[in-house]
């Protein structure tokens, strides 16, 4: 068991958020795995130099199998979600049982009915929904 990053959870640790920052250290001092889908990494990477260049490093970014694709599109039609990326992090997550962090809270829990075995945690205590690059700092 691991851990799984979504989009969100990339975004808060880019802005320095501080839950985030102690889920990260945390992980990495216990030497747990952080793993962070291909379809996350395009969704977040924007070309970033610097030290947020290096945030991937120590993580393992996870292609995306024909299996795990197929898994997240069961997913989807069985739920009524929408969000591809968002089944394919539970559907990445749920493979190893991790827990995911995610600021979409609310999109990821309704895939739980698919997933029941992942655990979805907020980047952050106070209730934020970061879509694209617009809530960037």
């Amino acid at each position: 068991m691991g851990l799984t990053f979504d989009t969100g959870a990339l975004i808060a640790l880019e802005n320095g958020e501080r839950r985030m920052l102690a889920v990260l250290t945390a992980a990495r001092d216990g030497d747990e795995p952080i793993t962070v889908p291909a379809a996350v990494v395009a969704e977040w990477w924007r070309g970033q130099r610097g030290p947020v260049a290096h945030m991937l490093d120590g993580m393992d970014v996870e292609p995306l199998s024909a299996e795990l694709a197929r898994a997240a599109g069961e997913a989807l039609a069985r739920t009524g979600s929408e969000n591809a990326i968002d089944a394919i992090v539970m559907a990445s997550a749920a493979s190893r049982g991790d827990i995911v962090y995610t600021s979409d809270f609310d999109d990821l829990s309704r895939l739980r009915d698919f997933f029941p075995s992942v655990r979805v945690l907020r980047v952050s205590a106070a209730r934020r929904k970061s879509r694209g690059r617009a809530r960037r700092r």
